[in-house]
């Protein structure tokens, strides 16, 4: 049996940083604190972020849905992030 073919094929691809999967993470977290936005009820409920943004969805969005939304956002890029490297996408 050839083990060199075998450990080749079982190593996992790894992939440094570059503009790619920059953008993938900003887009999976742009598309987290979207869907936080209309998935959270209780809305405004913590702190108020220290400055104003545009409010493009409507409603209160304070300190707690903002690391809500940027850790699920975080998670999710992680994941895609490794699904698309083993893909061989990015």
């Amino acid at each position: 049996m050839n083990y060199a073919t075998l450990l080749a094929t079982t190593l996992p691809r790894e992939s440094n940083w570059s503009i790619g999967i920059g953008i993938t993470m900003v887009v999976c977290n742009l598309l987290a604190i979207a869907i936080g936005r209309f998935a959270i009820q209780r809305k405004g409920a913590g702190p108020k972020l220290p400055i104003e943004f545009p409010d493009p969805f409507g409603g209160e969005f304070g300190v707690p849905e903002l690391l809500a939304t940027a850790s699920f956002g975080h998670v999710l890029g992680a994941g895609v992030i490794l699904g698309l490297t083993n893909a061989g996408v990015l």
